[in-house]
């Protein structure tokens, strides 16, 4: 009978620590942007597209791609779009098909965004006159598949995803790539498919940790990785090593000011999370998001609006 009790005191504290550590999210998926509040209940709700990125601003709007080639800005209380640019037709891409699936917010109101299929990044002012252009080291081109994530580091430098080429890559801001991680493998054969049974190394997004290592989210490789400038795995998470959890697709992924780390688990099917937090430190998990019936089994997008203090 203690036992009994004590396990089901234990239970009891999991639940409740679970459910403090719930947070606000935008998120898309299903053919719906929503706004989810830390109690579960949707405050707001557009119908929209499949995206690879999201960005939410200082005055409430978001920006996020509309259709594969443009990036507006919208209201989400309101559904307007008070700002659009047209990457298919804009800085010499007339008859070339484009399609944006990462992009940022500058400083000084300039905005940053990888355009695959002419495989490079560009920054833009808000009346969309090209101020920037980096061309991209692409291996394998595809307007699918040259860019997901893409991030400029403080440095001034750019950390990109190349999903089509299995690999993360650092440029500096004259072109030339000063450091790049090729997603192992692990000695497995590449299965097809999005779910827990395919394999790859379609890495999806990646982020500049203060301690100067790189955390990556694998895509199809099923896990997250946090990798040393030389190149060393120093910490991992693989398909099987949570607890009721399989990981299909890892996609986004953001750094808690709490040091947890917060990573998607796209087309796991029914019955396992959207998005998964874990204390890196003891790789027990803290938080799950689970909302499959709502948010469908293709969310790879979403973005805390906690604060503005974690690495995205």
């Amino acid at each position: 009978m203690k036992v009994r009790i004590a396990v089901l005191v234990m239970t009891v504290f999991a639940v409740a620590d679970r459910a403090i550590a719930q947070h606000r999210l935008a998120i898309e998926g299903n053919g719906k942007l929503a706004i989810v509040a830390r109690d579960g209940t949707i405050e707001t709700e557009l119908p929209w597209g499949g995206i690879h990125d999201l960005a939410a601003l200082p005055n409430g709007n978001f920006l996020l791609p509309k259709g594969r080639d443009k990036l507006v800005e919208v209201d989400p209380r309101t559904g307007s779009i008070v700002w659009s640019y047209d990457s298919a037709s804009s800085n010499g891409n007339t008859g070339r098909r484009v399609e944006i699936h990462a992009f940022q917010p500058l400083d000084g109101d300039r905005i940053m965004i990888a355009e695959s299929g002419p495989a490079r990044i560009i920054e833009i002012d808000r009346s969309g006159k090209l101020l920037f252009e980096l061309p991209l080291v692409v291996e394998h081109p595809n307007p699918h598949t040259d860019t997901r994530r893409a991030r400029k580091l403080a440095t001034g430098n750019y950390l990109v995803c190349h999903e089509g080429d299995g690999t993360v890559r650092e440029y500096a801001p004259s072109g030339s790539v000063v450091w790049q991680y090729r997603v192992p493998l692990f000695g497995r054969e590449p299965r097809p498919g999005h779910g827990p049974e395919a394999f790859g190394n379609k890495c999806f997004a990646a982020l500049r940790l203060g301690n100067g290592n790189t955390l990556i989210a694998t895509g199809n490789g099923h896990g997250v990785l946090e990798v040393s400038p030389a190149g060393a795995i120093v910490w991992q998470i693989a398909q099987h090593d949570l607890p009721n959890i399989t990981l299909a697709w890892t996609t986004t992924v953001e750094v808690l000011p709490n040091g947890h780390y917060l990573f998607g688990n796209c087309h796991a099917g029914a019955g396992q999370p959207l998005i998964v937090e874990l204390d890196p430190a003891t790789k027990q998990v803290v938080w799950t998001f689970d909302r499959f019936e709502t948010f469908g089994n293709a969310v790879s997008t979403w973005q805390t609006l906690d604060g503005d203090s974690a690495i995205k």
